[in-house]
């Protein structure tokens, strides 16, 4: 009997290391990465962020790099991505389609303890153009119709300032969507637009690419020499995107999570930099009402 005992206790014991780990009533949790990088660089950065992921959570995780922004918004709100760091307009836009798919719970935050991030209008240093009036009758590129630095605020933030829409031929010869934030820094530095805006806390040495931003990634990946590059437009500050969950999601796992993302700073300051796009102070708790300017542009965008 003490025999059989013992068989019955090992097998159950082999079965509970070997089975999936339905503790926190899920069996896989899903990361969405916006885009601003190409898919397999955004893969990379996000590595340790999965290994970590899974040691708190149990169970096996997924990264999804998806071609536009959109693929990880309507992700969030089909239910096939768990989490993601979104742009504010990103969040906004989530929340106009279902305010009831996610929650804001945490944000980056700046070397100077801020949470804010500017868009930056930017062209080659040789090409002549230092400010927007330069650009009057040249090739202006956004990024992605769903970035907030890429497109909202300085689509709503530039006609004023050159009295004029964004549309082709008013008062840009051209403007068109880049397809993402690497996208448009590719585009500028190769000449194939004149100018564009991109995202970055507008924070330490140009030549760096700034402390954290789209800028700073593509200085990292050896793809811009910022001394070839000239800022010539600076919106105002914009509330950082958060970092998202899924309401659905177990109330335990939610808490893990935010816990695991809240606490990287001080745990893995390497994959903090990966995360969050270069030198920040890793993240804070963030809530609802720090977007609702935000949304509120997005709204009125929309109309």
């Amino acid at each position: 009997m003490k025999k059989l005992l013992a068989a019955t206790v090992t097998v159950l014991a082999t079965t509970a290391l070997t089975a999936p780990a339905f503790a926190d009533g899920i069996t896989e949790f899903r990361i969405g990465i916006l885009g601003g990088e190409n898919a397999q660089d955004r893969l990379n950065s996000h590595e340790c962020l999965k290994t970590h992921t899974e040691d708190a959570l149990g169970v096996p995780v997924k990264l999804f790099a998806p071609a536009d922004y959109n693929g990880v918004i309507q992700g969030l709100l089909g239910g096939t991505i768990d989490m993601a760091w979104l742009g504010a307009s990103g969040y906004a836009k989530t929340y106009l389609e279902d305010p009831e798919a996610v929650t804001p719970v945490l944000v980056k935050i700046n070397l100077d303890g801020s949470y804010g991030y500017h868009s930056i209008g930017f062209a080659r240093a040789d090409s002549g153009i230092t400010s927007l009036e330069d650009m009057k009758g040249q090739i202006f590129g956004f990024g992605d119709p769903n970035s907030t630095s890429g497109y909202l605020i300085p689509s709503i933030e530039i006609p004023g300032e050159i009295n004029a829409t964004m549309d082709s031929g008013d008062y840009f010869g051209e403007v068109k969507f880049t397809g993402g934030h690497e996208q448009t820094i590719v585009a500028v530095n190769n000449g194939d637009v004149n100018g564009g805006v991109t995202w970055a806390d507008g924070q330490g040495n140009w030549e760096d690419g700034f402390n954290s931003g789209a800028l700073r990634k593509a200085v990292d990946a050896g793809l811009i020499d910022m001394n070839d590059l000239v800022e010539i437009w600076r919106s105002k500050p914009i509330p950082e995107g958060p970092v998202v969950l899924r309401n659905s999601l177990p109330e335990d796992v939610r808490v893990k999570m935010t816990a695991l993302i809240d606490g990287m700073y001080e745990t893995d300051r390497d994959c903090t930099y990966n995360i969050s796009a270069g030198e920040s102070l890793g993240f804070d708790p963030i809530t609802h009402d720090a977007y609702l300017s935000i949304i509120e542009a997005r709204r009125a965008k929309s109309n």
